[in-house]
């Protein structure tokens, strides 16, 4: 009943080529085989400071290599590529790193990098639902050095490098950032959050999957507050989704506030395994920092309508406007777990409520008559654009064939109007 009621929620203002929008090719993939996702951040509170973020794919949930590059005129020119090492042969494994490039305390001015990192036994990536942990670096010179790694681990006694989080234990789940789209948010008071997603454990310890979709997660935020030149960190109560509604839990979250001090977050959901499920993005609020939320409910319009979207990452976007945005995508009819991730579409989301406005979603790319269904428009990372309050988004169209990827890594300009 609920997937015919969503059927008719998606109507995008645009048809053929939507207007307000252009798209460059930012890095091209070196060939077939290889799909290029790629990034730019702003490493300082103002000006053109920039660090790009090139991370080479030749399969699922793998970063064979990555690349930085830096600007200093917001962009237009960018240094030669470093690598950044991604991965390394251990005596227990390989130490696999995922990249999820940075942000800038606007209080203080420090450059924040982050990534996942795990050493995987085998180099299975499902291996990496028991060994996954979050680290980050401090940069005073825009990410050119850093003057101090860690992982990051709960306050307290009782919390190591083996169990740095309530109910993370290496070896038996893991803590992750959900996906580069998964970005930190500054609060009033201070205190940083850090959206991430956790593997859940059974009594005896081993994998958690109730939905029996490919993997399960529960989301929850990290919430960090400076002492000294160090962020001390905790970790809020964990969002737990219906296993009978989204068969893969909650994952891949991202938090923005709204007008009232409330914190939001919109986590991906899926209907893996059981596409007769309306397939939605789900929404909780927090009101006491991101410490306790609502229990998750499928996101909807300011209408009250739901409406169908893939298993994908999605981001909210603050706006120097004083707006907030929403980058995603949206269905025309209900999705079957990951797929079709697209059309992708960028909306405005009611600071009062909390839901998506409906006349103001558009579509910011579409698969078109050339392209192959397997097109996927969902890795991505959006920023205003602080010359001319653009929005830059930077998003790979991505097909993943049996024989190989391929894909470039383009930048979007999308004008708010």
């Amino acid at each position: 009943m609920l997937a015919a009621a969503c059927a008719s929620a998606f109507a995008p203002r645009s048809a053929g080529k939507p207007s307000g929008i252009r798209r460059e090719i930012f890095l091209a993939s070196p060939g077939k085989g290889t799909a290029v996702v790629a990034s730019a951040y702003y490493t300082k509170s103002h000006g053109g400071q920039m660090l790009s973020v090139e991370q080479r794919w030749s399969r699922s949930d793998t970063v064979d290599v990555a690349f930085y590059r830096f600007s200093s005129d917001y962009g237009k020119t960018w240094s030669a590529p470093v690598e950044r090492r991604t991965g390394e042969r251990r005596p227990t494994g390989m130490l696999r790193r995922h990249l999820a490039g940075g942000w800038v305390d606007p209080s203080n001015g420090r450059f924040i990098e982050l990534w996942n990192e795990a050493i995987l036994p085998s180099d299975d990536p499902l291996e990496g639902l028991k060994q996954w942990n979050i680290f980050y670096a401090l940069s005073e010179d825009g990410g050119r050095s850093h003057h101090d790694v860690r992982q990051i681990i709960h306050k307290g006694e009782e919390f190591d490098a083996r169990h740095p989080l309530p109910g993370v234990y290496t070896g038996k789940n893991a803590v992750t950032l959900g996906d580069t789209a998964s970005m930190p948010l500054r609060l009033g008071d201070g205190s940083i959050l850090i959206p991430v997603e956790i593997t859940p454990i059974k009594p005896d310890g081993s994998l958690y999957n109730p939905g029996g979709g490919y993997t399960y997660c529960d989301s929850a935020v990290l919430i960090g507050r400076w002492k000294g030149g160090a962020i001390e960190w905790e970790m809020g109560h964990r969002i737990i989704g219906d296993p009978e509604r989204t068969t893969r839990g909650m994952l891949e979250p991202t938090v923005a506030s709204l007008k009232d001090g409330r914190v939001m977050i919109v986590m991906r959901g899926s209907n893996d395994k059981k596409t007769s499920l309306p397939a939605h993005k789900w929404v909780s609020y927090s009101s006491d920092g991101g410490r306790h939320w609502t229990k998750p409910a499928p996101w909807t319009y300011t209408t009250g309508e739901a409406f169908f979207s893939p298993s994908a990452c999605s981001q909210l976007v603050p706006h120097s406007s004083g707006r907030l945005f929403w980058l995603g995508n949206i269905s025309p009819e209900n999705a079957k777990g990951n797929r079709p991730r697209y059309p992708f579409v960028v909306g405005e989301v009611d600071l009062d409520s909390g839901r998506l406005i409906r006349d103001r979603v558009r579509v910011v790319d579409d698969k078109s008559e050339a392209d192959d269904p397997i097109l996927m428009l969902s890795n991505f990372f959006a920023r205003e654009d602080r010359q001319t309050k653009e929005i830059a988004l930077h998003m790979s169209r991505v097909f993943a064939f049996p024989d190989g990827w391929v894909g470039d890594a383009f930048l979007y300009r999308i004008t708010v109007d």
